[in-house]
């Protein structure tokens, strides 16, 4: 399956879709969703991004972004959906999400998941992710997973 990744603004009605989508999904994982805080304004570059990727019939298939968290880019909202998983997607906008930041000058990437996410656990492994100080909104949750991976040099 190819897919077509598009920037596309947080607030836009497609990514707020997948976003209530990732909500039930953390609902039936976990009980509850996410109660990060996040505004509009966080995923405009130069200070974040997001991004829809589309399958082949125009459909949106996933979606991620990163946001000003310090110096670092805090990846939010990586997700794929049912129909299109396990077919290296996740790792798709993964890789887009660090070029975005890497574009905007970050040097790391930092990022919360949880133990009921074992699939993402393991691909944020795979993909060079290791333990970070605790951050965030979950920084004091036990059973919360705090990762990082320092990006290569960002283009000048």
């Amino acid at each position: 399956m190819q897919y077509t990744l598009s920037r596309t603004r947080f607030d836009s009605p497609v990514a707020q879709l997948l976003c209530a989508e990732i909500q039930q999904e953390y609902v039936r994982r976990y009980g509850g969703g996410d109660e990060t805080q996040l505004g509009e304004d966080d995923f405009h570059p130069p200070n974040g991004d997001f991004i829809v990727a589309y399958d082949e019939a125009g459909e949106p298939a996933g979606c991620g972004g990163w946001r000003s968290h310090g110096e670092d880019a805090e990846m939010k909202r990586v997700y794929v959906r049912e129909h299109a998983r396990r077919q290296g997607l996740a790792k798709l906008l993964v890789a887009a999400v660090e070029a975005s930041a890497a574009e905007a000058g970050r040097k790391r990437v930092i990022l919360e998941t949880g133990p009921r996410q074992p699939e993402a656990v393991a691909m944020y492994g795979v993909l060079g992710y290791a333990p970070v100080t605790p951050f965030g909104f979950y920084a004091c949750t036990d059973g919360s997973i705090h990762l990082g991976k320092e990006l290569g040099s960002a283009k000048g």
